[in-house]
C-alpha cells in the first residue's frame, strides 16, 4: 500500500487533494473554522471513497496549525462507519460497529477513530469486538466536539475506519515521555467523576500536597501538568492523568480518576532518547515502513513547541519513510486505553 499526503495552509482543499487520484481511503484533518465546508467539498470530489474527519493540527515533516491536510490510501479495503450519542448511550450502535468489522482481523488490519468525547466509554464499548477480532486501535479527540464520516459532520458521535493493508502488516504503537518519581504513591480519594475531580491524595488536600512536590503556584498547574502530571501505574504500563485545573483544594484532570485509585507523580524522561527508542522499535518490526499515521497530544505538542524540539521530533518520525503524517487533538486512543499527554500511531508495512 502507499499513502499520499497534501496540505494547504489557507485551507482550499482542492489545492490539497491536488494529484490525489482514486484512492481508497481518505483522512482528512481541518481547523474548526473551514471544517464544514472542507468535508462538504472533499465529499463532492470523492463522492464513493470512504472518509473520517477531524479538526485538529495536521503534520507531516512539519506542523500546520491551521488550514487542512488529507491522507490518502491507496491499496487497501477500508469501511467507515459512526457510533452515535457518545456521550449517553454508545452501546447503540455496537451492533453496526460489529457488522463493519466482519472481514477485518489482527495482522493487516487497524481501526483508525475520532471522536467527540467520553472516550473512555466508547473504548470500553469497543473493546468486545476489537478483541475478539484481534484488531488494534488508535486514534484520538478532535478538538473542537466535531467529527465527520462520508461528507457528514456529527457532533456527540466517534467516526471510524476498519483499515485492511492489501500489501502487509500493521501494528499500533504508543509512547509515554514520563516515569514516576520516587517517593510519590498516593491514594486518591473524594473523587468525582463527573467532574475528573480529585480532592484528596493520601488523606490531605490533591492541591496542597502537588504544589508541595512540585514547587509549583496556583496559577501554575495547569502548565506544570506537561512536565509533572499525574499517572496510574499498573506493572510496566503508566497511564497518564493530565490536569485541568484547581477547583477548590482539589484538582481536576483531563480523564476520570476513582476513590482509592493509586496514583504518582510522573517526571519528563529524556525525550530525544525515548523518542529514538520508539523509531528503532518500529524500525525492528518492519523491513519497509509505507505509511504512518500518528495521533500526538496537545500538551506534548506544547511541551515539545517550548523547548523547541518541534522540527526536530518531526523530522526524527519522518526519517522512518516519506509518508509519515498525523495530527495534534485533544486525547489519544490506543487499543482499548484513553490517554493523556501520549503518542499513538498506525504503522503499515
Amino acid at each position: 500500500m502507499k499513502q499520499i499526503l497534501g496540505t494547504s495552509s489557507s485551507g482550499d482543499v482542492r489545492e490539497a487533494v491536488r494529484g490525489i487520484d482514486s484512492p481508497d481511503m481518505l483522512i482528512m484533518i481541518s481547523d474548526e473554522g473551514s471544517f464544514e465546508k472542507n468535508v462538504a467539498l472533499l465529499h463532492d470530489i470523492y463522492p464513493e471513497v470512504p472518509c473520517i474527519a477531524s479538526t485538529g493540527y495536521f503534520y507531516t515533516d512539519r506542523s500546520l496549525t491551521s488550514g487542512v491536510g488529507v491522507s490518502a490510501f491507496f491499496g487497501v479495503d477500508a469501511v467507515t462507519g459512526a457510533v452515535h450519542n457518545v456521550s449517553s448511550a454508545p452501546v447503540s450502535d455496537i451492533v453496526s460497529f460489529d457488522k463493519n468489522s466482519s472481514g477485518f482481523s489482527g495482522g493487516d488490519s487497524v481501526c483508525i477513530d475520532f471522536c467527540t468525547g467520553n472516550d473512555a466509554v466508547v473504548l470500553t464499548t469497543m473493546r468486545s469486538v476489537l478483541k475478539r477480532r484481534g484488531i488494534p486501535l488508535t486514534g484520538g479527540t478532535g478538538m473542537h466536539r466535531k467529527v465527520a464520516v462520508n461528507g457528514q459532520v456529527c457532533d456527540d458521535t466517534d467516526v471510524y475506519a476498519f483499515i485492511r493493508n492489501k500489501g502487509g502488516k500493521v501494528r499500533v504503537y504508543k509512547e509515554n515521555l514520563y516515569r514516576p518519581m520516587e517517593g510519590t504513591r498516593f491514594i486518591a480519594s473524594k473523587t468525582d467523576k463527573s467532574r475528573y475531580y480529585i480532592g484528596e491524595l493520601n488523606g490531605r488536600p490533591a492541591k496542597i500536597v502537588y504544589e508541595e512536590l512540585t514547587g509549583a503556584t496556583d496559577d501554575e498547574i495547569s502548565n506544570r501538568t506537561f512536565r509533572n502530571p499525574l499517572g496510574r501505574v499498573t506493572g510496566s504500563d503508566i497511564s497518564i492523568v493530565s490536569l485541568r485545573e484547581i477547583m477548590g483544594n482539589g484538582l481536576c484532570c483531563y480523564r476520570q480518576v476513582n476513590d482509592s485509585d493509586v496514583l504518582n507523580l510522573l517526571e519528563l524522561k529524556d525525550v530525544r532518547e525515548i523518542v529514538s527508542e520508539t523509531v528503532g522499535r518500529i524500525k525492528s518490526d518492519f523491513s519497509s515502513v509505507s505509511a504512518i499515521f500518528s495521533v500526538n497530544c496537545i500538551f506534548r505538542h506544547e511541551l515539545f513547541e517550548e523547548t523547541g524540539f518541534t522540527n526536530e521530533y518531526l523530522g526524527i518520525m519522518s526519517s522512518l519513510g516519506n509518508s509519515y503524517c498525523g495530527f495534534v487533538g485533544n486525547g489519544e486512543h490506543y487499543c482499548d486505553q484513553f490517554l493523556n499527554q501520549s503518542m499513538s500511531c498506525a504503522v503499515f508495512g
